[in-house]
């Protein structure tokens, strides 16, 4: 194809052709309406097809954008001779989110069809499997157009494709508008701007297609056109029978002005027949003859006319511009539409999905049957993972229910999905005020108090009140509770929650209550988590085996709040390790545009145990995500997770301002919403960033915030986490009769039966009151490896009580390993204590300046030298820019120096004795 002007474009195509074909390649067009994209993709497309490349087509559509995968499903129908070659849990997960009748069966529907909905990283995983398999004889490229009127669904999942196309022999390339908002996340694709044509390439192409246009004509077409393609030829063919330029051509309409008066001299018939293809794009040739008689005849103008393009062979039509099926419907009276939507809805009865939308649209007036259908959709939708679709159908479902009090408990459900699951908490909570200003009896409803739940406590409102709320909700229930009940089970565990973050051990009463009243048996998961997590200190070695079931049956769990409940339930249990891989599967679902309030909770697990295991480069970069994640999402209170995150690794590694920092906006932001058990997180950030300035005194008082001495207090699990802190800090302030009674405390609870990692805190603990040779055993604790700063911590101790009382050869090699171990971490203020306590010990006998740095550190300490920020440094080394700050952070003290200008200096410098 010979396109004037687009040699540039054309030679850039071709390259990225080749690429895609032999390795994977993605390439996004933009530019304004008329530019030349599509007649650049159909370039595109037909070069790749005379390469042998397979080439698959989709074109969003405005009516289609709120029909889950439907460009997906167009995208992939070539395909589905492929899907039996793929593993069961993809091939089950593409039926249960296109369809049944996309995947193919031997006998009966397929088995995933009525199956659990597939997470957005299943079936990521399975489509992309599909297109690897598909490109196995030939390569494969996607073509898309309209980019942004894709469903939200088939682009999320597209979007991740895209970023996982290297290796495959499949490319990608898409087309939108220069600025329209599009649910396909671009950050960081390759994209391609399509600018306007030259004055040389616009004169040349209007004279090729319109070379007896009179000049004063086309000087007009020049300056009105500007370049844009659409508009020369368009312009130029409703003006080549002018013979003088019209006095008046509006400028923000010109191309629907074009596009009106081409369509204005069609026959009724044809008009009629383009405005059902253009309102459902999935229709096809045999459906239209349903429609009317002779579609042949009625369609011959609108073809005559290069409107659109005919392949009888696909039983398919084509606009011949995506603008043309906008000027179609925008031509068409609301009259004319509704009745096309009504014709649409009749011939698609095979499609409930379809056809509801069509009746929702060609309906004007409350009706409960569409609405009811519209219900059934969202439930269809839901299963097969598209939460934001069901939110969508939910409320056009709302919008048409004559009842006012099926038109709140609709409302109501969008509330609850949008602010469980997709994390659009703006909409969620309008919409649940407009639920409660329809009908303000809706309280009883659990959706509704559910969804209440998280709008207060992420609002203006409490946790006390979100209590409230939930337990009046169940009570409504009656007395009898049925386990079997999925809408209460998701309350209970919502409650579960709102009494963890109150820190009130009343409010634990009411949820063990209606614990205690469902039958026929309380849910195995919310039996689990109610006995592991918020009591840990309460709970047996038989909780733990429970869990590690559970853990062990997380490769092939894939629903998202199922995963978040049972590493929950494994934080404090110290079992976080076996969930990683789960977790990770539902950050890169969020990172791919799924459920963003799982995503969250699983970023604050993978932080959780990044701290506890030393993984704090990773743990920084993954709360950096999280805080992020929460201010744009508007998760005004869940954002304390985050918080608290920042606040521990500032504190550990000696940035004791940033620590308080962040320890006072957690205080302030769990505090104003009576979230005392979230607040008391900021204790441990402060008692660790007293222990790092050697203030004990302040540390115990803050140890002893999260639970007194000698006492582990109940639903307080995090105390947990301290007990260390609080006995050392006891110790050192000559409070030795709290330290043993703490130390007792632990004892009673058995701690070290449900966790490694509390039998090595039992025991550091027992050493600092007991005798000295208890730290051996501490150190000898198996897998204490796993926990570098707790033993490094206790290594530390355990010196320096040798250190005092002048054992200084016995010290040295504990202190030397307890050294290494905060410099590896990053524990700026363990590390200066280990070495000074080293140097009481005569021990320090490491070289000062270049000579004491490890190859990495020099190779930092010299490119920070030479001027490279930390940034240029990261992305030379391939590390994180927080990374390179914690190196330079270990350097500046070995080589005797406070800031960076001073390092070329130093590096310089002659190398000193012991």
């Amino acid at each position: 194809m010979q396109l004037v002007g687009r040699e540039r474009e054309m030679e850039s195509l071709t390259a990225f052709l080749e690429r895609a074909a032999g390795h994977g390649a993605v390439r996004l067009l933009y530019g304004d309406p008329g530019v030349g994209k599509s007649v650049l993709l159909d370039a595109a497309a037909a070069l790749a097809e005379r390469a042998g490349t397979h080439v698959l087509r989709a074109t969003g559509t405005e009516f289609e954008a709120d029909v889950s995968y439907a460009a997906l499903v167009e995208l992939l129908a070539p395909l589905t001779r492929d899907i039996g070659r793929l593993p069961s849990l993809y091939a089950d997960a593409l039926g249960a989110a296109l369809g049944v009748g996309f995947v193919p069966a031997p006998s009966g529907p397929p088995a995933a069809a009525g199956g659990p909905a597939p997470s957005r990283l299943v079936l990521g995983n399975a489509v992309l499997a599909l297109l690897r398999a598909g490109a196995a004889e030939r390569p494969l490229l996607l073509v898309v157009d309209d980019l942004p009127w894709i469903d939200r669904a088939s682009a999320t999942i597209l979007g991740f494709v895209a970023r996982r196309l290297a290796g495959s022999r499949v490319g990608l390339l898409a087309a939108s508008r220069t600025g329209e908002i599009s649910h396909f996340e671009r950050a960081g694709l390759p994209e391609e701007g399509v600018e306007p044509l030259a004055p040389a390439a616009a004169r040349h192409l209007v004279d090729v297609r319109h070379p007896r246009l009179p000049g004063r004509i086309r000087s007009r077409l020049m300056a009105e056109a500007d370049g844009n393609p659409l508009a020369l030829l368009e312009l130029a063919g409703t003006l080549s029978g002018e013979r003088r330029p019209p006095d008046v051509l509006p400028l923000s309409d010109r191309l629907r002005a074009a596009f009106t008066v081409r369509l204005g001299g069609l026959p009724t018939s044809t008009r009629r027949l383009l405005l059902l293809a253009a309102l459902d794009q999935s229709i096809d040739l045999m459906i239209l003859r349903r429609a009317a008689q002779d579609v042949a005849q009625g369609l011959g103008a609108a073809e005559r006319e290069q409107l659109i393009e005919v392949r009888p062979a696909a039983n398919r039509l084509r606009f011949r511009h995506p603008l043309m099926r906008s000027a179609v419907v925008e031509l068409a009276t609301p009259a004319e539409r509704r009745e096309a939507h009504t014709v649409l809805a009749g011939l698609l009865a095979d499609d409930p999905e379809r056809r509801a939308w069509h009746l929702a649209a060609a309906t004007e007036e409350s009706d409960e049957k569409v609405a009811a259908l519209l219900e059934d959709v969202a439930r269809r939708v839901l299963r097969r993972g598209d939460a934001s679709g069901a939110v969508t159908a939910l409320t056009r479902a709302a919008e048409l229910s004559p009842a006012p009090r099926d038109r709140s408990r609709r409302l109501a459900e969008a509330a609850y999905l949008g602010a469980d699951i997709t994390g659009e908490l703006g909409s969620a909570s309008r919409l649940l005020a407009d639920a409660r200003r329809v009908d303000p009896a809706l309280g009883g409803s659990l959706h509704a108090a559910a969804a209440a739940a998280y709008m207060l406590v992420n609002g203006d409102g409490d946790v006390e009140t979100a209590h409230a709320v939930l337990v009046g909700a169940i009570e409504a229930a009656g007395p009898e509770l049925d386990a079997g009940n999925d809408d209460l089970v998701e309350a209970l565990h919502t409650l579960l929650l709102v009494c963890w973050w109150a820190g009130r051990t009343e409010l634990w009463a009411p949820l063990h209550d209606f614990v205690g009243r469902l039958t026929p048996a309380v849910p195995e998961q919310l039996d689990l988590q109610i006995r592991a997590f918020p009591d840990t200190a309460r709970s047996t070695a038989r909780d733990r085996a429970g869990l590690l079931a559970a853990i062990a049956q997380q490769d092939e769990e894939f629903e998202p709040n199922r995963i978040i409940r049972i590493n929950t339930s494994s934080v404090y249990l110290d079992l976080l390790g076996g969930c990683r891989a789960g977790a990770w599967r539902l950050v890169e679902d969020g990172r791919a545009g799924g459920a963003v309030r799982s995503s969250l909770g699983a970023l604050m697990h993978l932080c959780l145990d990044d701290f506890v295991t030393g993984r704090w480069a990773e743990g920084q970069e993954l709360a950096d995500e999280g805080l992020a994640l929460c201010r744009s999402h508007n998760y005004d209170f869940i954002v304390w997770y985050f918080l608290y995150h920042q606040g521990v690794l500032a504190a550990v590694r000696g940035d004791h301002l940033a620590a308080a920092r962040w320890a006072d906006e957690l205080t302030d932001v769990a505090e104003r919403r009576h979230a005392r058990g979230a607040a008391r997180f900021a204790h441990q950030a402060r008692a660790l960033s007293a222990l790092g300035r050697g203030d004990h005194e302040a540390a115990f008082r803050h140890a002893s915030g999260l639970s007194p001495a000698g006492e582990l207090a109940p639903y307080t699990p995090h105390a947990l986490w301290v007990v260390l802190d609080l006995v050392e800090s006891a110790w050192h302030t000559g409070r030795r009769a709290e330290a043993r009674a703490h130390v007792e405390a632990m004892r009673a609870a058995r701690l070290p039966e449900i966790s490694p990692r509390l039998a090595l805190l039992t025991a550091g603990c027992e050493a600092v009151v007991g005798h000295e040779e208890l730290f051996a055993v501490a150190e000898a604790t198996p897998g204490a490896g796993q926990w570098p700063f707790d033993l490094a911590r206790i290594r530390l101790l355990h010196a320096e009580r040798l250190v005092g009382r002048r054992a200084v050869v016995e010290a040295r090699p504990i202190l030397r390993e307890a050294l290494a171990a905060f410099e590896e971490l990053g524990a700026a203020p363990w590390a200066e204590r280990a070495r000074r306590a080293l140097r009481a010990a005569g021990g320090d006998q490491r070289q000062s300046g270049p000579e004491s740095l490890t190859p990495q550190e020099t190779q930092i300490a010299r490119m920070a030298a030479a001027g490279l920020t930390n940034k240029e440094i990261a992305a030379r080394l391939r590390l994180s820019p927080r990374s390179v700050g914690a190196h330079l952070y270990r350097i500046f003290p070995k080589l005797g120096i406070g800031k960076r200008a001073a390092l070329r200096d130093a590096l310089d410098r002659a190398p000193t004795g012991a």
